[in-house]
């Protein structure tokens, strides 16, 4: 089976634009059902929680479609689904929430690897109790984790393991589950950020050994918030700061405010529609996001090739850093003697859209010593398709030429 790609994109407003988008990892166009169930929902009838009126029930609605939707994404238990602003914003509250069980000389590892947000507010966390920071490198030349960084940084005083499961930088899949036995053969917890990886992989959070695993909707087409899911039990043992009258049920002790039910419902209406790729394949939403996924990856690493076989042909004028042998469909390019700051204004010229930057991956930028002050990033999501492709190519090749 294929991915009937022009029928896909036809669901899609904001490709009638003739923009081609290359910035997945950034945050993906969304499909027109989901701004409708954004619509439906927010404009009701619609109230705070209840079982009485039917506003009411709307609300419980949303909330409790949300969390069965994000369970069935990612693996996970409902009652183990918490719902944030952002991934960032949730990493911060729970690195509050388990420093709390932390004392002086106790160590916590952060990768090179991750994003900004899977490495500050632990390193934060951390120094304000006194606790030690250890890190996972990884290899500049291969875009691989170095593994003697992994068994040197995880002794018998590791408390927690924070590793990326997908690089937003470099698209490197480092090898979640061995580092998550590592950490648990010490008794220490893994908190895995997914917020790249969730949009390119069938995910399952027990599979890769996460004790708490974060992604974010408007990665994998829907609406900008943020998701963390966790054992309920585990959740259980952590006690956040909360108001008073705020209930202590789990999940809903570490969700502040009333809840967002209509970009909730938005988050359940892209499940659905991921779900639905790939049609009559599963009895359960769970079997068909699986088969659906499966499917969307291998139309995005063909694509990837495509990508790869013409940047090829450009020769020493472009330099892919990418590298690693699992990956998702993203690249990080440069162009020695140019500006990638450049070469993004010229693909915008021709509305090509392909961020340049660091994209908030700080260490790894650095670990990286390029002498440009930002990189090309090329990152596919499930609706490019060849056109893209081709147009993308030959700017590039325009560019170099230039």
């Amino acid at each position: 089976m294929t991915l009937d790609i022009a029928a896909f994109r036809a669901h899609f407003p904001a490709l009638r634009t003739g923009t081609a988008y290359f910035d997945g990892p950034g945050g993906t166009q969304a499909p027109a059902v989901v701004g409708a169930a954004i619509a439906d929902a927010i404009t009701g009838p619609l109230s705070n929680r209840g079982l009485g009126m039917g506003s009411e029930r709307n609300a419980e609605s949303a909330v409790s479609g949300f969390r069965a939707a994000m369970a069935d994404l990612l693996g996970a238990h409902p009652g183990g689904v918490v719902y944030g602003r952002s991934a960032t914003q949730l990493t911060y509250d729970f690195s509050r929430h388990l420093a709390k069980t932390w004392q002086p000389g106790d160590e916590v590892v952060v990768s090179r690897l991750d994003h900004d947000s899977n490495i500050r507010p632990w390193v934060q966390a951390a120094d304000a109790v006194g606790a030690i920071v250890r890190w996972i490198d990884f290899e500049p030349d291969t875009t691989e984790i170095d593994q003697a960084s992994v068994a040197t940084a995880i002794t018998e005083r590791t408390k927690l393991v924070a590793i990326t499961a997908a690089s937003n930088l470099l698209g490197t899949k480092p090898p979640v589950r061995r580092i998550a036995d590592a950490a648990h053969g010490v008794g220490a917890l893994v908190y895995v950020d997914g917020v790249h990886y969730t949009a390119h992989a069938a995910v399952d959070v027990k599979a890769l050994g996460a004790d708490f695993f974060a992604c974010s909707p408007y990665k994998f087409l829907g609406p900008h918030c943020g998701v963390l899911v966790a054992d309920p039990e585990l959740l259980e043992s952590l006690q956040p700061d909360k108001l008073l009258p705020s209930t202590n049920a789990v999940p809903e002790r570490f969700e502040f405010g009333t809840l967002p039910y209509e970009i909730m419902a938005g988050t359940t209406a892209a499940v659905d529609f991921l779900a639905a790729i790939a049609p009559g394949t599963g009895t359960g939403r769970r079997a068909r996001l699986l088969a659906s996924a499966h499917l969307v990856d291998e139309h995005e690493l063909a694509l990837r090739s495509r990508i790869e076989a013409g940047l090829a042909e450009l020769g020493d004028a472009v330099v892919l850093h990418s590298k690693a042998k699992d990956r998702t469909p993203t690249l990080l390019v440069t162009f020695p003697g140019r500006s990638s700051a450049d070469a993004y204004r010229f693909l915008a010229d021709r509305n090509i859209l392909a961020p340049a930057g660091s994209f908030y991956a700080y260490e790894a930028f650095r670990r990286l010593d390029l002498e440009d002050s930002a990189a090309l990033r090329v990152g596919l999501a499930p609706y490019n398709n060849d056109d893209d492709v081709d147009r993308l190519l030959t700017a590039l090749g325009e560019f170099v030429a230039s």
